[in-house]
């Protein structure tokens, strides 16, 4: 069995920002460029194609909306590029479902994208995004005989789109069953915690922030702001980080306790120094528990108070290695006993953690990823 996976991945541009100066300077192929990205932990960096690789896997990641990294690429490779889209502003290459579809429309990085998968000439084609590549790509893919893989736990794309792939991943089962109602093959997969981020904060110091929330607010967190005032009035201590600070009004008096956006490496430090975070889910989610949070802040040793979901229990043991609330209110009291009663909360910290480090890892997950491309291969 050909057993060979090329990850596509696109990154928040707020995140691709920061390290555009990383990328020109680097004194490097695209090889060492890529490397560079991917070791500031965004997202699931490369963990998919490490642990696949662990489990008999030839895998590779590319960032295909990182103008930088792709030019790079298409310059080394003979692709033809418009230097121009260098400077594109990066608002245009979001992940965000609307805006990426406007990438769609950028033929050369369209074409750097097709070029790399013929490059390369996987069996199976990862798409992280369903928005990142082009109709006309997805078909030819399928034509080619390649398995065209589809992961998502964000608002679904339209039908259309949905029917381009030969099956669809989701950490959200509610998703998983709609998916499947549109005659698209889906299976649950669920999200994970890449360990190697601890060994990559050893010199962050004590955790000298109290009580913290890590996350974006924006309309599709509508529930964000409201949680964030009633726990702000019962416990001062709240720091907030993240994107979307234009999103808070004056009369909120959460502006001055916003410290502006965190990425990768940084948001692990911002949460390795909390000992205690909040933590929400997006309106998509629905009932079930399935963000990225749940397990980077339980990974880095932080007590991880979440909206009550009804497979929360699958993960953690509630009361024991995590807290949950049903309302903002709850959350304010659950949070002021956790910054009153450090051990006790400590201790709780400390059980998630070993929770997240014995079963929630990229290890396990891809092993599970692996027994489903199987199947479908």
């Amino acid at each position: 069995m050909n057993r060979s996976i090329l990850i596509v991945d696109t990154y928040y541009p707020g995140f691709l920002q920061t390290i555009s100066r990383d990328i020109h300077t680097a004194d490097g192929d695209y090889d060492c460029c890529s490397r560079i990205v991917m070791s500031k932990r965004f997202g699931t960096s490369d963990a998919y194609s490490v642990n696949l690789h662990q489990h008999g896997w030839q895998a590779e990641e590319v960032v295909p909306n990182c103008s930088e990294l792709q030019s790079r690429w298409a310059t080394e490779n003979g692709v033809a590029f418009w230097k121009i889209l260098d400077r594109v502003p990066p608002s245009y290459l979001s992940r965000i479902p609307i805006a990426g579809s406007l990438w769609g429309h950028l033929p050369t990085l369209q074409r750097i994208l097709a070029k790399q998968i013929e490059e390369f000439d996987p069996k199976v084609v990862y798409f992280q995004d369903l928005n990142v590549a082009s109709d006309a790509i997805l078909k030819s893919l399928r034509r080619q005989g390649r398995l065209v893989v589809g992961q998502i736990a964000s608002p679904l794309p339209p039908v259309r789109r949905l029917r381009l792939y030969d099956l669809i991943l989701s950490s959200l089962p509610n998703q998983v069953a709609e998916i499947s109602e549109h005659g698209v093959a889906s299976e649950f997969l669920p999200i994970a915690f890449d360990p190697r981020v601890i060994d990559e904060l050893t010199n962050v110091g004590e955790r000298d922030i109290d009580l913290s929330f890590v996350g974006g607010i924006s309309p599709q967190h509508e529930t964000t702001v409201p949680l964030l005032r009633a726990i702000a009035k019962k416990c001062p201590e709240l720091q907030i980080y993240g994107y979307g600070v234009q999103h808070l009004s004056e009369d909120t008096g959460l502006r001055g306790r916003h410290h502006g956006e965190c990425w990768a490496l940084h948001m692990y430090e911002v949460l390795r120094r909390s000992r205690v975070t909040i933590n929400r889910h997006i309106n998509v989610a629905g009932e079930y528990a399935n963000n990225m949070r749940l397990f980077e802040a339980t990974g880095v040793g932080s007590l991880l108070i979440t909206d009550r979901k009804v497979n929360l229990g699958e993960y953690f043991e509630v009361g024991k290695e995590v807290l949950a609330y049903d309302s903002a209110d709850e959350a304010a009291d659950i949070a002021r006993w956790a910054i009153d009663h450090p051990e006790e909360a400590g201790a709780i910290a400390k059980a998630g953690q070993v929770r997240t480090l014995s079963e929630h890892t990229y290890d396990r997950c891809m092993q599970r990823l692996s027994t489903i491309l199987e199947r479908y291969l």
